[in-house]
């Protein structure tokens, strides 16, 4: 039985990982010269960076490939756990350092911020326990198969449903738990890791912290890029076939069967074919003659993103790896991303400096500075403007907080707009997360795992169920293996 994989994102590589396993013979067709799609790095001068995903959490998700495969996961992969999740700035002087240690994070939140620790405390119980119900439900199994409704996880969902928080949003639910307006912002900002508005997304997402503090933040020893390497490293072991630089022109359907793949103007016969692209491109460019589930497709989008990654000629004590600078009005941050479709002039800044954790990714007294601004989806705004416009705010806001004209210490500069991210991803208008979550049923309007129309044809990735981000698509890859045996 062979197999065609569409694209080395990581859902692509752990797919072809458990096929390998499952006794297919497995071939990758990936139209970048690399693979890992978000999941890549680059060199800019002496500066190493990784390109998109930058926070490591579920680290089991990766070393189960290996263990399935019969390897020794440290033989490829080694990480390690961050007694450090993050750092927190406001602009009134406020800094919070966040410990992996949950009592120590509490106290020193009642301390900063004047929240009561039991209420940091009993947040994240809820987290897990929220966490604990749905992943079962929502995580693990195809949302489109009766099994999945008729199982027990199911049904035990179901009785603990009005603890879900699937009828609020997430600020609602934070502004009852919390005390504080930063307390309430420090969570809510958990919304923006699947692109969402914390305003309008439902409170089901407050399962998201656990992840980061009941389970921990993690660190790959190469970076994050080593999560890449590592697996195309397993799959290229157990016999899996990778092609860079070539792109799928066609899924050809016979029979309402996907039996081949169309490449470079030849047809190549497959049993299965799985679609790692953004779902909304596949259909649009390489399903051309079968009727597009337009309901879906036609969805709003998830946020994207501005990344600005600069090499940065100073080090900052006062910096960690992971480091957060809060806009002053959160609200109106995601008003204007979601609404007005632009970026406000006082944006939050998520500043990721992998060099803290691997020191020859920049040179020495130096720093490789990540820079991520949340985005709206591209809809031809004049993002020339608007990228220029946001880097001098960050500019101006960094300068503040760490009291140094931080323009004067960029060495170099890359530049990663919602364009681009199209432009080398195939993400439907630059979206980091596909279709958008900013409503309650948003979980049910994931495009399913598999055709309903087409045999033999799967989809796996951040735009399908169960959802972006490297543990979810970890996890579609898992239940598309699982729906092909």
């Amino acid at each position: 039985m062979k197999a065609a994989i569409i694209g080395a994102g990581i859902g692509g590589i752990a797919t072809a990982i458990r096929l390998a396993n499952k006794g297919y013979s497995v071939e990758v067709f990936e139209a970048n010269d690399y693979a890992g799609g978000k999941l890549s790095e680059f060199q800019q001068g002496e500066y190493r960076f990784d390109a998109g995903p930058s926070l490591f959490t579920m680290p089991q998700f990766v070393t189960e490939l290996f263990e399935l495969s019969g390897k020794n996961p440290e033989n490829y992969f080694q990480y390690f756990k961050l007694p450090e999740v993050c750092k927190y700035f406001w602009d009134d002087g406020t800094r919070l350092s966040v410990s992996a240690d949950i009592e120590a994070f509490a106290q020193e939140a009642e301390y900063k911020l004047g929240e009561p620790a039991q209420n940091i405390i009993k947040f994240l119980k809820d987290a897990a326990f929220k966490y604990e119900v749905l992943s079962g439900l929502f995580l693990e199994d195809s949302l489109h198969k009766v099994s999945t409704w008729t199982s027990k996880k199911a049904f035990r969902g179901y009785w603990n449903l009005p603890k879900m928080g699937i009828f609020g949003t997430m600020n609602r639910a934070n502004e009852r738990f919390f005390k504080t307006e930063k307390a309430v912002q420090l969570f809510n900002r958990y919304a923006t890791y699947n692109g969402s508005d914390p305003y309008q997304t439902p409170a089901t997402l407050n399962i998201i912290p656990h992840l980061e503090y009941n389970v921990g933040a993690f660190f790959p020893k190469n970076g994050m890029y080593g999560i890449t390497q590592s697996l195309v490293d397993l799959a290229k072991d157990l016999g899996v076939k990778f092609n860079f630089g070539v792109k799928v022109e066609e899924i050809i359907i016979e029979n309402s069967s996907a039996k081949k793949i169309r490449v470079n103007n030849h047809e190549l016969a497959f049993d299965k074919v799985v679609s790692n692209m953004d779902v909304t491109p596949t259909y649009r460019k390489l399903l051309p003659k079968v009727k597009h589930p337009d309901k879906i497709l036609n969805q709003a989008k998830s946020g994207s993103g501005l990344i600005f990654y600069w090499g940065i000629k100073q080090q900052f004590a006062q910096l960690g790896l992971h480091n957060i600078f809060f806009s002053n009005n959160y609200k109106a941050e995601f008003e204007h991303q979601f609404q007005k479709k632009t970026i406000y002039h006082d944006p939050t800044i998520y500043l990721n400096i992998t060099s803290k954790c691997k020191a020859d990714d920049a040179p020495e007294g130096c720093e490789n500075w990540f820079l991520l601004i949340n985005a709206p989806a591209n809809e031809g705004q004049d993002w020339e403007k608007i990228i220029a416009s946001t880097r001098q705010n960050i500019i101006n806001k960094l300068s503040k907080n760490l009291g140094v004209n931080i323009g004067e210490l960029i060495e170099n500069e890359s530049i990663l707009d919602p364009r681009t991210i199209e432009l080398r991803t195939s993400s439907a208008q630059g979206a980091l997360y596909g279709n958008s979550s900013n409503n309650k049923f948003a979980a049910f309007l994931r495009h399913a795992n598999f055709s309903s129309e087409i045999k033999n044809l799967y989809f796996v990735g951040g735009s399908v169920h169960p959802g972006g981000g490297i543990p979810l698509a970890l996890s579609s890859a898992k239940i598309v293996a699982d729906l092909i045996e």
